[in-house]
């Protein structure tokens, strides 16, 4: 009888995601989610992270040297949420000795949701400051969501007047200024399901496996969040001078 070649394993991938209040760590096989924890609370990710990794670790009897790659929401998002998350995720990349895997938190919130071909869909995070995070999207022919230009940060009613057809707006954002969205936008706003408005660490997983199939690796000492707009202290500084 003939053998065949033994298959190699999928990669499993570590996620995490910290961009919004809800925060999430997922294991994901290929495109499998294995498990997901997810916590929505006021309490800061600092104090609940590695909890939830060893939660997801231990409810898959997963062992660290089974890890192929860590992947890691990069924002836009919560400035103090993502600095946790990122912080975290090159502390258990160097400590493992395992590839870190950077994605965009639009990319990740965008991909939670599959349309017909030739759909424009909208990734849509709550700023806070009357402003949106936003990023455009049209559907290939599987119904995945492709990206088409940068991520944004800009007040709602600024991001309708960029938008001539219909759209589906995916996360918190829509809901956030649904009002302003259905009355300068009529019949052309579509919003996606209550599920999809938070980002999840199982889609930013998904995304990893995607990147580390290409090699796709970021640098754990150079890689920084994806703020999109200045900080706090920026603005400070900015002032000052």
């Amino acid at each position: 009888m003939k053998k065949t070649a033994t298959q190699p394993e999928p990669p499993l991938i570590l996620a995490i995601e910290t961009a919004t209040m809800c925060g999430s760590v997922a294991l994901i096989s290929r495109d499998r989610c294995l498990a997901e924890y997810s916590v929505d609370t006021a309490t800061t990710h600092s104090r609940r992270l590695i909890r939830q990794v060893d939660r997801v670790m231990q409810a898959t009897g997963t062992d660290w040297q089974r890890l192929d790659g860590i992947a890691v929401s990069l924002g836009p998002g919560s400035f103090t949420g993502l600095r946790i998350g990122l912080s975290t995720a090159k502390g258990l990349a160097m400590a493992a000795d395992r590839p870190l895997l950077g994605v965009p938190t639009l990319d990740g919130l965008a991909r939670q949701i599959v349309a017909p071909p030739g759909s424009l869909v909208c990734a849509l995070l709550d700023a806070r400051k009357k402003e949106v995070y936003g990023a455009f999207y049209r559907c290939n022919r599987e119904g995945i969501p492709i990206k088409t230009g940068k991520d944004l940060v800009l007040k709602p009613e600024k991001l309708a007047e960029l938008i001539d057809e219909p759209v589906l707006l995916v996360g918190d954002g829509g809901p956030a200024y649904g009002d302003l969205f259905r009355n300068t936008l009529g019949g052309l706003a579509i919003f996606a399901p209550v599920r999809t408005f938070s980002p999840r660490a199982a889609t930013i997983g998904l995304l990893g496996a995607e990147m580390f199939a290409a090699n796709d690796f970021v640098d754990p000492a150079d890689v920084v969040p994806i703020y999109v707009r200045p900080s706090e202290a920026e603005l400070t500084i900015g002032k000052k001078s």
